[in-house]
């Protein structure tokens, strides 16, 4: 790019070594993991069960997902053939500017979608190499050693979730320049989309694998978690890696990605405006700056619990994630300030950095005050228990209604710093992207707390497997506990992150409209950006109203797949348990058949949700046009979010409270208030790990599709032909998502 001086090519090339730093960084952390032992032979037995389940999974979603990605990499080549590219790539690329825009854009979804595959496949894979060994150190009675097993295989997953995340948006930055948005929405799309399939897949095999468990197991049984006899064990600890693993390092690693997306389309926008390059160059140092910070603070974990200092040193596992963090954060906040004040002069960018940041902390205290086993909130849910199941799950639903709250309002508070901060519109727009660019740039460190807890649950689970002693077991239910904590915390931060990335998606969809009607000759005070969108006029309310619809639907699909997938597990758990000798314990349940219900299950519904995910807002945009859109994605983020971190939270809730009553309270395993709080767990359960997380892609992915629809939009308005048949096109793949959504589940080896 012509317009960049040697000092801002050398700060872009000091990114792309960091990415890469970032990326040997996650290298070290696999070989430190694999050097590890993996216990005895018992343990191993149970650990090869659970690798095999985890990687047919991954094998048979991607042969689901492969066929859609390659329809769609020829859509968006073609897409540039439909509306003219921007004026930047015109001019940078002349003549050829079509043909290196569509390669350009098909060739970044595609990047997009690998590197979210790379996070998602190879980042699991890490994690279930790392149970078994964590499970090792237990059984020497290594404490810090099995907290740093755990953690250092979860935070493979987030330093390659960082390095990939950077290295992608800043070289095709680098390639394409000032046309580099043309680009980049693929890039986001890719990633965005892979996620999706990755959450929901992953949501609804772990949760029909762990309702279904529990049901039979614990509640008709009485048998306790991850008992060998029970045949939906292993589906249930497979379900953990492809739910916490692969699912939410696909989701943090898109919101990483589209943050930088949206902020790099507004960031050129505000350099056509003022002529100024940091508005582009900022964000990816500062980015650069998070993954260093990251680094530095997921090494220290394993120090605080012998730190010379007493007032420091952490007391478990949670207080040392939480040193480490507020490490990493005090880190990237000092140096972005001197950053830019060093090559700006102006400390307001640096400031939204820290706000960011500081908003991603705040999920820390606000999220464990409404999950943690010794707050109020959780012990009001456990004294719920003793009058019955229903009266737990209306405390576990009031928990996660009063939480949707608290967190909206910390959302506004972070957000709203924008405006105090400038007071021109499109620079209003470009603080709250700071404000995200400062939220993620810990996902190391998120995506590592988030990862460790379904490793530490594994471990768990193989040490109740293989019959450890009673010393180990108590590590590893101490690890658990804490890594519910830590995978509640992330899910706050991950939707936070995803509403915050969303907004700046919604505020570059603005932009990108005023610039299409720009290029079309319609007057500058009738452009988006300046007349804002209406809803009070009916276009507006009516999207605003779709929209606001939109997540409640979304949600309903994958809890009735979690519902339906759940039901063929407890049917073919009961089967399996009058089998003699299953319930017994001498003969071995069929536990790959459990296995195949639950993939079936998590497949079957990924098309669906997809595709309903596309074609509505191509829908509302069609018939109402692209200020209905508009409003209509408004409304997605608006209901996303208090949907989202309701679920989320009441799941979370409900599952600690159970765990304290086994922990021997009101009567511990067996007792009558047991039964209710895995009942309360068993409903909490698909909406803390399925419908609420999945909501999370979802939004980015309605986002992004309207931002490339945006222009074909504004500029085939009036083609009445080409939008009828768009629209009736689109609607009868939505039909044919809802039913296909309602058909049978098939198993593998059924006719």
């Amino acid at each position: 790019m012509s317009e960049l001086s040697a000092l801002e090519h050398g700060l872009l090339w000091s990114v792309i070594v960091v990415a890469f730093l970032g990326l040997a960084y996650a290298y070290w952390l696999w070989k430190d993991t694999m050097a590890r032992d993996k216990g005895s032979k018992e343990m191993q037995s149970v650990w090869e069960s659970i690798r095999e389940g985890a990687d047919a999974y991954l094998r048979r979603q991607l042969k689901t997902v492969l066929p859609i990605l390659i329809l769609l990499i020829v859509l968006l080549f073609l897409s540039v053939y439909v509306v003219e590219p921007s004026l930047e790539a015109k001019a940078l690329f002349g003549d050829n500017a079509k043909l290196i825009v569509a390669i350009g854009r098909a060739g970044a979804f595609v990047l997009g979608a690998l590197f979210s595959l790379t996070v998602g496949q190879l980042g699991m894979r890490v994690a279930v190499e790392g149970n078994v060994r964590v499970t090792a150190e237990a059984v020497r009675h290594n404490y810090n050693g099995a907290l740093t097993v755990a953690y250092r295989a979860g935070t493979f997953t987030g330093m390659l979730t960082d390095g990939l995340g950077l290295l992608g948006g800043t070289a095709i930055f680098m390639i394409f320049g000032r046309a580099a948005p043309d680009a980049l929405l693929g890039f986001g799309f890719g990633g965005t989309l892979v996620a999706l399939f990755m959450r929901i897949g992953g949501g609804i095999y772990t949760k029909a694998a762990d309702v279904g468990a529990d049901l039979v197991g614990k509640v008709e049984e009485g048998l306790p978690e991850d008992d060998p006899r029970n045949a939906a064990a292993i589906a249930d600890l497979v379900g953990d890696n492809v739910g916490d693993c692969a699912g939410m390092a696909a989701d943090i690693f898109e919101s990483y990605e589209v943050t930088i997306v949206s902020t790099l389309i507004l960031g050129i926008a505000l350099y056509h405006q003022t002529g100024n390059i940091h508005w582009i160059v900022y964000p990816l140092v500062v980015r650069a700056i998070g993954v260093l910070s990251s680094i530095i603070g997921t090494f220290t974990v394993p120090i605080w619990e012998k730190f010379p200092i007493k007032f420091l040193r952490a007391h478990n596992a949670e207080e040392a994630m939480f040193h480490s963090y507020e490490i990493s954060s005090l880190n990237t906040v000092i140096l972005a300030y001197l950053f830019a004040q060093w090559y700006i002069g102006d400390w307001r960018l640096a400031f939204l950095n820290a706000v960011g940041v500081g908003l991603a902390v705040a999920f820390n205290p606000l999220t464990s005050y409404f999950t943690a086993l010794s707050k109020k909130p959780v012990r009001e849910i456990v004294e719920s228990t003793r009058t019955g199941a229903a009266t737990t799950v209306l405390s576990g639903i009031a928990v996660g209604m009063e939480t949707s709250v608290w967190s909206t309002v910390a959302i506004v508070v972070a957000l709203g710093m924008a405006l105090f901060v400038y007071d021109e519109p499109l620079k209003v727009l470009y603080g709250v992207a700071m404000v995200g660019i400062g939220m993620l740039s810990h996902t190391g460190n998120n995506v590592a707390m988030d990862s460790y807890g379904p490793i530490a649950d594994n471990a768990n689970g193989i040490a109740e497997m293989s019959g450890v002693d009673e010393d180990a077991m108590k590590i590893m239910a101490e690890l658990d506990a804490v890594g519910n904590t830590t995978k509640a915390i992330t899910k706050q931060v991950a939707i936070a992150s995803a509403v915050v990335a969303a907004t700046s998606l919604f505020f570059s969809f603005v932009t990108d409209v005023s610039m299409v009607q720009g290029r079309l000759g319609i007057p500058e005070m009738e452009q988006l950006l300046q007349t804002g969108i209406r809803v009070s006029e009916l276009k507006g309310t009516l999207g605003l109203l779709l929209g606001g619809a939109m997540p409640f639907l979304f949600a309903a699909y994958a809890l009735r797949a979690v519902s339906r997938g759940a039901s063929l597990v407890v049917h073919e758990v009961r089967r399996q348990f009058k089998i003699p000798g299953v319930l017994e314990g001498t003969k071995k349940p069929d536990y790959g058949r459990v296995v195949s219900i639950t993939t079936a299950a998590a497949q079957k519904e990924l098309l669906t949700l997809v595709t309903i995910s596309i074609t509505i807002p191509l829908l509302v945009g069609i018939v109402f046009q692209v200020e209905a859109l508009g409003a209509f994605l408004a409304g997605v983020i608006i209901a996303g979010q208090l949907l989202a971190v309701f679920m989320a939270i009441a799941g979370g809730a409900l599952d600690n409270a159970k765990k304290f009553i086994e922990d021997g309270y009101l009567g511990g395993k067996g007792s009558e208030a047991h039964k209710a709080g895995v009942v309360g767990d068993t409903v909490g359960d698909p909406l803390k790990d399925t419908a609420g997380p999945a909501l999370n892609p979802m939004i980015k992915v309605v986002n992004l599709i309207s931002l490339l629809a945006a222009p074909i939009l504004v500029q085939y308005a009036e083609n009445k032909v080409a939008m009828g048949l768009s629209a009736i096109i689109l609607f009868v793949l939505f039909v044919w998502a809802v039913r296909r959504s309602k058909a049978d589940i098939i198993v593998a080896g059924e006719a």
